[in-house]
């Protein structure tokens, strides 16, 4: 797979609406959002494209959690609003949104991982697109079905990496203009956090 660049990627976040994460129990809730908020910032931060989906906002789902909200408005208001496929790959509406920004890799993350990202990941993967899943922003109700689910994506050729590893990925050089702007959001909004 060729090297992650904000010119060749584009970040899909799903389902993170705060019913739905409300599940979660396979990791630290807060920390499942805060690396979710980082990717979104990261995101604006890199003009690299973001895609937001929910499922039936009006249903025990509820709506995406309101820090994303806040922080990509632009994405929040275009957000692919499902009716209740589960795969969200299989709304022509979210496929074609990603197709679109005609972007080879495609970073996913998801609430839940063995729901809502491990069929999309699959599905565009096999459409030809490089797929990357970040299991620091997902999340399942446990800890087996969530390892499961990995398995599974890691079996099918994504690629499973972490917030911070796809951050330093795309910077390459922390002295660049774009590595700049990433190691502020690292070391001022991320690590103090995660390591308090």
């Amino acid at each position: 797979m060729e090297k992650l660049t904000s010119k060749n990627t584009a970040f899909l976040l799903i389902d993170h609406q705060v019913g739905t994460m409300g599940w979660v129990r396979s990791d630290d809730l807060e920390r499942i959002k805060l690396h979710t908020t980082v990717l979104a910032k990261a995101a604006k931060a890199l003009d690299i494209p973001l895609v937001l989906t929910s499922s039936m906002e009006d249903a025990p789902q509820g709506p995406l959690y309101e820090e994303l909200q806040n922080v990509a408005p632009e994405a929040y208001n275009k957000r692919i609003l499902r009716g209740g496929i589960v795969n969200c790959w299989e709304d022509p509406a979210f496929a074609q949104a990603a197709r679109d920004i005609g972007r080879k890799n495609l970073v996913m993350a998801g609430i839940t991982t063995d729901v809502c990202l491990v069929h999309p990941a699959i599905s565009a993967l096999k459409e030809g697109f490089n797929v990357i899943a970040i299991p620091d922003a997902s999340g399942s109700p446990t800890k087996v079905s969530d390892d499961l689910a990995l398995r599974r994506m890691e079996n099918e050729g994504v690629v499973l990496t972490s917030t911070l590893t796809l951050l330093s990925e795309l910077a390459s050089d922390w002295a660049s203009e774009e590595g700049g702007k990433l190691i502020g959001l690292i070391t001022q909004e991320y690590l103090p956090q995660i390591l308090s």
